[in-house]
């Protein structure tokens, strides 16, 4: 019997880990930077809905599109020392983009797909991306459900019929459909830059319930979960099961910001955000691994810290 209890875990570990879908986003290419120090996952976000049917769909309020596109980004970066950072990179930020010129950086992954995202993530912030996680549409509702749903407490009230969504203000448990509607709405006064905020929020929820002993020693809730993760998650070539729970706990608490911009400006793909020094001097911290100046990071809001 206590064999049975060791080695069952251990086999199911790795049965999950074969599951996972993997794609080649970490590749070398001429003049990448080599490691930095810490550790950095990049976190995308994309609207595949690979895996849902039509009737999910409609439950989800998803539409019909097909193919990926990305309008989350997100950087967890694990310093040296000091507390861990989750930083959304927003979708229209103005980068150059390798053989594509300068354009928004969403642009990037719904051009090459996650290869071109992380160079252009690499060459623009000269931070070395050591791990890809993509999470898509299909399985993220699962998700959500597997853990008995994640608690967000809101300011106001939230209506988005695009997104299928109807929330109220205050504290509250999000299904899986409620969570997927809430990361997806734009319908905010600063758009973008609120949504942004509430899928940090969101995301470290999520990693902080699937870490709890209620899910990890509970196998009507772990099976599930992981069920659920391999359905909506892909990963970079390398990159492991284990990988990803090392990931969820470092997450439970994180520093969370918003990559500091020079403002708005209107390019030749519409209204973007322009970088500046502030966006370097950021990941001038970030790439050396140590502390990012406070002065640098954005409150729960969006709004600069003082």
């Amino acid at each position: 019997m206590l064999l049975v209890l060791l080695i069952t875990p251990i086999a199911l570990l790795f049965y999950y880990d074969t599951k996972l879908n993997r794609v080649d986003a970490l590749a070398d290419y001429p003049g990448r930077i080599g490691d930095t120090p810490g550790t950095n996952w990049l976190i995308v976000g994309t609207d595949s809905r690979s895996g849902l049917s039509q009737a999910d769909k409609d439950k989800l309020a998803t539409g019909d599109s097909d193919g990926a596109r990305t309008d989350t980004i997100m950087l967890a970066h694990f310093p040296t020392s000091g507390r861990p950072m989750l930083v959304s990179v927003p979708r229209d930020l103005y980068v150059p983009i390798p053989g594509q010129g300068s354009h928004k950086i969403n642009s990037a992954f719904n051009t090459g797909g996650p290869k071109l995202l992380v160079q252009t993530i690499e060459e623009f912030s000269k931070v070395h991306i050591d791990h890809y996680i993509e999470i898509g549409f299909g399985g993220f509702d699962s998700l959500v459900d597997a853990v008995g749903g994640v608690e967000m407490c809101l300011t106001k009230p939230l209506r988005d019929p695009k997104a299928g969504l109807r929330l109220k203000a205050g504290c509250q448990e999000l299904n899986g459909a409620q969570a997927l509607g809430l990361v997806r709405t734009r319908a905010f006064p600063n758009a973008d830059l609120e949504r942004v905020v509430n899928q940090r929020k969101f995301f470290a929820a999520l990693m902080s319930k699937a870490t709890s002993p209620g899910v990890l020693l509970n196998p009507f809730r772990l099976i599930p979960f992981a069920n659920g993760a391999v359905a909506a998650v892909t990963v970079a070539d390398g990159d492991h099961l284990w990988d990803l729970a090392w990931l969820a706990y470092k997450l439970r608490d994180p520093l969370t910001t918003t990559l500091p911009t020079d403002g708005d400006q209107v390019t030749d793909d519409g209204d973007s955000l322009i970088p500046g020094s502030t966006t370097t001097s950021f990941f001038e911290y970030v790439s050396k691994g140590v502390e990012v100046p406070k002065d640098l990071l954005s409150s729960s809001d969006g709004s600069p810290l003082r």
